[in-house]
């Protein structure tokens, strides 16, 4: 019976991903579909007003991923926190789109976001 020799592979660039699935002789119809689906980031935001960390988790949880809030942000006991943002590259674009269509402190998070996923694609 064959091995199949399991290994982790190291994605942290929309490049990377592509050549990964080249590699393996992919459709290239497929690379720009699948490669930001590869890569998974965690982004820690600092100083999030509470109520929108709770609008920031209901969007990303709706894409798939996922936002890290304090136990009781949700009796908005602190002004603001620190949060971690989960997710594949795909789900942050995605996640950006929603965060513009909300008002401006949230579309402040969405600009930050987008300086930061730029430096992975």
């Amino acid at each position: 019976m064959a091995t199949h020799n399991p290994v982790f592979v190291t994605i942290d660039s929309l490049a990377a991903a592509k050549k990964e699935i080249k590699s393996i002789g992919s459709d290239p119809k497929s690379i720009d579909i699948m490669a930001p689906k590869m890569i998974s980031k965690v982004i820690k935001l600092q100083n999030v007003v509470l109520q929108d960390a709770i609008i920031l988790k209901q969007d990303m949880l709706s894409l798939g991923g996922e936002v890290v809030i304090p136990r009781d942000a949700f009796e908005l006991k602190e002004r603001s926190a620190d949060i971690l943002v989960v997710g594949t590259l795909k789900q942050l674009q995605e996640l950006v789109g929603k965060l513009q269509r909300h008002y401006p402190r949230i579309q402040k998070i969405a600009s930050e976001l987008t300086v930061l996923i730029q430096k992975i694609t």
